[in-house]
């Protein structure tokens, strides 16, 4: 973990997420409030779900806070390679902080000389749409019955539509 932020230049007060293969794996590490088909609404997809953070989790990921961030991404090499492993993943995007997103290992070349390993698993997104740059819309859930966006990301829209209308939930100022 240590070594991530070192790499990315990143303040350690901003905590890393999370990478799982499947839905069913988050209830090992999230205390979750809200239905399973919330979860399965939004996951796998470009979303980052917020929530409470159970006592499995590693302690050193983001030992300043009660909560963490949960990605399944909807790429089949991640959630391979995140169902492979038998913890989860910490994850942040492939750049320098407050740098653009990248979505091929190219992009992030001159970070390759400091790791061990790169994997090219195909892009992320699609390299000629700017808002897969925008990264994962970042939603709080750990209150119930209310809903926060701490980053609107590629997919605002249709995550607070699900969160509204399907669901009943409330933007957390309301």
């Amino acid at each position: 973990v240590r070594s991530i932020y070192r790499l990315k230049g990143r303040n350690g007060a901003k905590p890393l997420a999370i990478c799982l293969g499947d839905v069913e794996r988050l209830y090992r590490y999230c205390r979750v409030n809200v239905p399973d088909e919330l979860l399965r609404d939004l996951l796998p997809g470009p979303v980052t779900l917020v929530l409470q953070r159970s006592e499995e989790l590693n302690k050193d990921l983001n030992p300043f806070t009660s909560l963490v961030g949960v990605r399944i991404p909807n790429h089949p090499f991640m959630r391979d390679l995140a169902r492979a492993c038998s913890g989860p993943l910490a994850l942040t995007s492939a750049n320098i902080s407050s740098q653009g997103s990248t979505l091929t290992v190219w992009e992030f070349q001159d970070l390759w000389p400091q790791l061990s390993l790169v994997i090219d698993g195909g892009p992320i997104g699609d390299i000629q749409s700017p808002e897969c740059r925008l990264g994962s819309t970042v939603v709080d859930l750990s209150v119930s019955g209310k809903f926060s966006i701490i980053r609107p990301g590629c997919a605002l829209t249709p995550t607070v539509e699900i969160l509204k209308k399907k669901y009943g939930l409330v933007p957390e100022s309301s």
